[in-house]
């Protein structure tokens, strides 16, 4: 059995009825106009359906994104709450200062931050970059490659993927 949809019907294919049936020719106008209107309303649905189907995919995409920046924005909150405490064990553990047990906690402190995608900022020899180091000071050097070069560094910074959460606190040489 074939189904018919309505939508492979044209004026050309229309068997039309004897001249003397105005009854029949009326009722064929007025199905053709209820077919015309049909097939707009269709036509006008279907966009309208499509158009809130990309809003919806849009939406979706928006809240993922939404999404992942809060929790981007919770862990750089979280992370600042702690640089100080680790900091301060940082330095007590360069100076020999810090008991057996907390170089552990160190150790624990620095696998977080690796396992929520952090990375330090700051290494003695490469070039200074204003949008990752903080110069807190300048030392002289002989040569000229040695120029801009970080000579120490006093703390260090942080960084999760591209966004820097704190500048490395870096000297800096200078030469003549």
């Amino acid at each position: 059995m074939v189904e018919w949809t309505g939508d492979d019907i044209d004026a050309e294919n229309v068997i039309e009825p004897d001249e003397g049936s105005d009854e029949a020719l009326a009722k064929i106008a007025k199905l053709r106009a209820e077919l015309t209107t049909c097939r707009a309303e269709k036509a006008e649905y279907m966009d309208g359906w499509q158009r809130a189907k990309a809003d919806y995919v849009n939406a979706l995409k928006r809240f993922d994104e939404e999404k992942r920046q809060v929790s981007e924005r919770g862990v750089v909150k979280a992370v600042e709450t702690l640089l100080p405490a680790f900091d301060a064990l940082e330095r007590a553990k360069e100076h020999g200062d810090i008991p057996e047990g907390f170089s552990g906690i160190v150790k624990q402190l620095e696998s977080a931050f690796a396992s929520l995608g952090l990375e330090s900022v700051g290494v003695v020899g490469e070039e200074f970059d204003p949008a990752k180091h903080e110069a807190l000071g300048q030392d002289a050097v002989e040569t000229v490659e040695e120029d801009g070069r970080v000579t120490a560094v006093l703390e260090k910074g942080w960084k999760k993927g591209e966004v820097l959460i704190r500048p490395a606190k870096v000297r800096v040489a200078h030469h003549g």
